[in-house]
């Protein structure tokens, strides 16, 4: 009988002791431990397309069709989830033919509402200008950025409105490789109309032939003079007959956009989910080594879940 008590007491105490150190474990949850670990961070300005052809909606979120620009807010808002303490990230807008950083990169962590907000708070209605030189507008951005020792994520569909004039394209030779950076490719490879807005910013259908230009008019022709229809060198350098076009209608100028790519030395990736997006940006080449403090309060949580699970083995 007393060996029984005995083993009854020491039965007991072995459950007290797995409770109370249970207990400790679970304080340490509150002191929120951190460790001080090498990981991978990065420091990111991303620069959003805000062209009226960015409201064409050719995503899908759901069921529900959305707009690009929709698409593009939604997937940096995931993607500031998923960005490890002491990432930075800029943002800025492009339209016409130039890109204007909106702030400063900040911490994604104790920065995070911030950020959240003004990227939710893009919108069409900051645009500047209506024109869409999309070359022109990277190659700015890259000049501004070259010496700020971030990576550029230039999110665009590729559109030039009006169509690039080849005679003019822009000479990418002094910023190439200047910086790590993106070019990511944003819209469906189908043409979609654009949703037309009046004045006061309401939706009032969608853009028609007409309403749109569907060649460049600016400085010479890059066709043989020939072959254009009315010309005339001093008054007509494109020709008298009205252009022709389907540039009312919207979609992703990929191999475009490849091509601006391999000039100014960046990486090309298309848009199509956020997941692909958030795996597409965590490259080695934009990624800094850097000691941060890292959560490891889960150790503290597993030895008290060991310790309670002890208690009814």
């Amino acid at each position: 009988m007393i060996s029984i008590a005995q083993g009854v007491r020491r039965y007991k105490d072995y459950r007290f002791w797995c409770l109370l150190l249970a207990l400790l474990a679970m304080l340490l949850l509150f002191l929120y431990p951190r460790q001080l670990q090498k990981r991978p961070v990065y420091q990111l300005t991303f620069v959003v397309d805000i062209t009226r052809s960015m409201n064409a909606e050719d995503y899908k979120i759901g069921d529900k069709n959305v707009s690009r620009l929709h698409f593009v807010k939604q997937a940096l808002r995931e993607l500031l989830l998923k960005l490890p303490c002491q990432s930075k990230v800029a943002l800025g807008v492009f339209t016409e033919r130039r890109s204007a950083l909106l702030f400063e990169p900040i911490e994604v962590c104790s920065g995070f509402a911030e950020l959240d907000s003004a990227i939710a708070a893009l919108d069409w209605r900051m645009a500047w200008a209506a024109d869409s030189r999309i070359a022109s507008g990277l190659l700015s951005t890259l000049e501004m950025l070259k010496s700020s020792g971030s990576s550029l994520v230039f999110l665009t569909d590729g559109q030039e409105a009006p169509p690039i004039n080849p005679r003019y394209q822009p000479d990418f030779s002094t910023v190439k490789d200047a910086l790590p950076g993106m070019l990511v490719g944003v819209g469906g490879l189908q043409p979609v109309p654009i949703p037309k807005f009046n004045s006061k910013g309401e939706r009032v259908g969608f853009y028609a032939a007409e309403d749109v230009p569907h060649r460049s008019s600016f400085g010479e022709s890059d066709l043989n003079p020939e072959s254009i229809e009315g010309y005339d060198a001093r008054n007509a350098p494109f020709g008298r007959a009205a252009a022709v076009g389907d540039e009312h209608r919207s979609r992703l100028h990929e191999a475009y956009l490849q091509q601006l790519a391999g000039e100014a030395g960046l990486h090309y990736h298309r848009l199509s989910d956020g997941a692909g997006f958030s795996a597409a940006l965590q490259r080695q080449d934009f990624a800094q080594q850097k000691e941060v403090e890292v959560d490891v309060r889960w150790r503290a949580a597993v030895v008290a879940l060991v310790l309670l699970v002890l208690l009814y083995l």
